[in-house]
């Protein structure tokens, strides 16, 4: 049986992850109908493509994998986009080239929403594990609340591999921004009225700090000025006030300060 979900997964020089995101996604109790892989032109000589076929004949009796070329580098929000524009599911999920999820997430995401019609957009629970541990059981019970506007503004708590929304919303991620791009398109689902809910059981694996660890989320100051530049235009579309709009700018400085803290204390312990 399968679930009326695409699957998007951005791939660049991805070529030491992607197979173990794949795989998450093969190994669902509920497999969704598709897995869009793009790759986001990588510039490696063609060995992130090589494997994303690889990838494509090794399940080809299992499940449809498509395989997407970009022309150019966009970054991860232009090749979500590029996926979002050729899904035809009315459910559409990501997962990031170096994440994974666990065996339930699609059957327990998926069979929420569609029991909640009025809900845009859910997220869960995401934790960091060692490569090679497997996903532990999830809790029996699930509890779920709504996330509002405020409290989202507060805190971003849907990862990008978390995330299931509805395809039919109009709302996409900036294609040229590279920092919060993410954080920048729930709080326009969200600011346009939609309903959105957090599901709090661990449905996500990531295997790097969210914060000064490899890959993007490195260069802590870029993040911090992604998620202020997220803040900025919020304010100027006019959803916020001018008196909120600098208290969240304080509030995410003051948060930059304690990640920088436990990045230089976490390369000192190592």
């Amino acid at each position: 049986m399968q679930a009326p979900v695409s699957v998007i997964i951005p791939c660049y020089r991805c070529v030491d992850t992607i197979a173990r995101a794949v795989e998450s996604v093969t190994r669902q109790t509920l497999l969704p109908k598709e897995i869009l892989l793009v790759e986001d032109c990588s510039q490696d000589e063609g060995e992130t493509l090589s494997t994303l076929y690889d990838l494509q004949r090794k399940f080809q009796d299992k499940i449809t994998i498509k395989v997407m070329l970009l022309p150019k580098n966009g970054g991860p929000g232009a090749a979500r986009n590029a996926g979002w524009d050729e899904v035809q599911q009315p459910y559409l999920a990501f997962l990031d080239s170096d994440d994974s999820w666990h065996p339930r997430k699609l059957e327990i995401q998926y069979e929420w929403m569609e029991s909640h019609p009025e809900v845009t957009m859910t997220g869960h629970l995401s934790i960091w594990i060692e490569p090679g541990v497997m996903p532990q059981n999830l809790p029996k019970k699930l509890n779920a609340r709504p996330v509002g506007r405020r409290s989202l503004l507060i805190s971003n708590c849907f990862p990008t591999r978390s995330v299931m929304l509805r395809s039919e919303i109009t709302n996409r991620f900036d294609p040229i921004k590279r920092y919060a791009e993410d954080y920048l398109l729930w709080l326009k689902i969200v600011m346009d009225g939609n309903s959105l809910w957090l599901l709090e059981l661990p449905m996500a694996y990531s295997y790097k700090a969210d914060f000064g660890d490899k890959g993007l989320t490195s260069n802590l100051w870029r993040m911090e000025c992604g998620e202020l530049d997220t803040y900025r235009r919020i304010y100027l579309d006019g959803s916020i006030s001018p008196v909120y709009y600098s208290c969240i700018v304080f509030f995410s400085l003051l948060k930059y300060l304690r990640r920088l803290f436990l990045s230089m204390l976490r390369d000192k312990l190592k």
